[in-house]
């Protein structure tokens, strides 16, 4: 008994003439070449079979009722561009066979035929549309190679999976993407979905189903009714090819990336499997490797803040300063335009600023100001911070914010003089939220200036102490992100 999948297989060919003679022996012979072979008696119906059913080739006749071969052939492309055309006519009309193969027909066969050239017309049409599935495959392959390099340099998860969607429907021509990821309690959640050209697709993943055929390295390409077992709830619309790629490292499984078509003009088989089981490979990696990232960053954030809080606990005066000062700085580097990346090693760098007066043995809660030796070792601290990070290889990005920071745009800063764009300008920016916190706080000298008197102070010192364009974006912004943040805290 021949094996479904096996006959869904074979090259499809639509036969389409009014002599029920011709349909049955053109069908019987074409069978027995190996073709899977549907008739048609007329245009209209064949275009209802079109409609319902993908074919590689057409064999139609050029004068038929309801509507003719000419009619059909330019109708065929509108339904399913990949499919090839025949043209059967007479000898009286071969000008008319002529001038289907301008408008776009394969190729003429003359009536009467012989089985044998229509056999070879046939072979030939499918030998064309093989080699330009090939060259379409190998330009998909180096299409997909390319991204997968992309998804593989890729340390955000977010644009891993957003880069694998659009893959799929780019390049794939897939209606609807789905990616599901295991979760921490083991088992398995969608954790990224795009539609191709559709607006919304009502079929759920039966998630047993498929983990168990991935687990046991099983292929999941299926098509028409064989892939309804892979549903737990029925799609609301007929599916015509269904694709799922596993992602695993090593042998776990970490998920998986689904494909849907249910347009019959797009059909995954093997070579597609192929082709994104490499994506899915890559990704899996690329994903593990996300992951992790994010478990470091955690770690890194949870250091950074400890580090802050002990640097605060040696002066009460100034506790909370270094989170204040961070979400000034985050403020007024977003507000400057700065890149997500970027405006994160400011946070951090804020976070870490003061870092160095660990290294600076005096009373920081003196009542008073400091006397000139006390502020000649308080002036070391930006260095200390320096040798501090130093040895901490994935804290080095923060080091410019950390020993810079009070430095000045006229060049009378410490600790090493710089000027203007030589100063780093992440350090630039910590200077403008540094200043306002602690003129807008509390010192055991002095009470917390004014908000309007600190930010007039800012303006005034713009193009001396401050980068001249930091100070007037702080300005700006400042009185509108208080505002917000009032709200948002109650």
């Amino acid at each position: 008994m021949s094996n479904p999948l096996e006959l869904e297989d074979r090259p499809r060919v639509l036969v389409v003439d009014d002599e029920k003679f011709i349909r049955d022996i053109l069908a019987d012979f074409l069978g027995l070449e190996g073709y899977f072979v549907r008739t048609a008696p007329d245009g209209v119906s064949a275009l209802d079979v079109l409609h319902a059913s993908r074919f590689d080739v057409v064999i139609s006749d050029l004068k038929m009722p309801r509507m003719g071969g000419i009619e059909l052939l330019e109708a065929i492309p509108r339904i399913s561009p990949n499919t090839l055309t025949i043209i059967m006519t007479g000898f009286g009309t071969v000008e008319t066979a002529i001038e289907a193969m301008k408008r776009g027909a394969y190729d003429y066969v003359l009536k009467p035929f012989k089985m044998d050239e229509v056999i070879h017309i046939v072979r030939r049409g499918i030998d064309k549309q093989r080699l330009a599935a090939e060259n379409l495959r190998l330009k998909e392959a180096v299409s997909l190679y390319s991204v997968s390099e992309a998804i593989s340099a890729s340390l955000s998860l977010e644009e891993i999976l957003e880069t694998i969607g659009q893959l799929a429907v780019q390049e794939m021509k897939a209606d609807v993407v789905t990616i599901w990821l295991e979760d921490r309690k083991g088992g398995f959640v969608e954790r990224h979905s795009r539609m191709g050209n559709r607006l919304q697709f009502g079929g759920q993943l039966h998630i047993d189903v498929i983990v168990q055929h991935l687990m046991n390295d099983q292929n999941i390409v299926a098509h028409g009714t064989s892939s309804e077992r892979y549903f737990a709830s029925t799609p609301d619309s007929p599916i015509v090819s269904l694709l799922v790629v596993p992602l695993k490292v090593t042998r776990r499984l970490l998920g998986w990336i689904a494909l849907v078509s249910t347009n019959h003009t797009v059909r995954f088989d093997e070579g597609h499997r192929k082709l994104f089981s490499i994506i899915g490979a890559r990704a899996a990696a690329a994903i593990e490797n996300a992951k992790l990232y994010e478990e470091l960053q955690g770690t890194f954030q949870q250091t950074i803040h400890g580090l802050a809080k002990a640097i605060d606990k040696m002066d009460r005066y100034t506790s909370g300063h270094s989170d204040r000062v961070a979400l000034y700085a985050t403020f007024l580097a977003n507000k400057l335009g700065l890149s997500e990346d970027v405006v994160a090693v400011v946070n951090q760098s804020a976070l870490m600023h003061d870092i160095g007066k660990i290294g600076c043995v005096l009373n920081l809660n003196k009542p008073g100001t400091l006397t000139q030796e006390e502020y000649e070792v308080f002036k070391k601290h930006p260095q200390y911070g320096k040798d501090i990070l130093e040895p901490i290889k994935f804290l080095h990005p923060l080091i410019p914010g950390v020993q810079l920071h009070h430095e000045r745009w006229d060049g009378k800063g410490y600790p090493l003089g710089l000027r203007g764009t030589e100063i780093p300008l992440i350090a630039r920016i910590i200077a403008v939220a540094d200043a306002y916190d602690a003129m807008t706080s509390n010192r055991a000298y002095r009470r917390a200036l004014p908000q309007d008197v600190a930010i007039g102070e800012i303006e005034r010192c713009a193009g001396t102490q401050f980068d001249p364009e930091a100070a007037l974006a702080f300005i700006e912004g400042i009185d509108e992100f208080m505002a917000n943040r009032k709200k948002l805290r109650g």
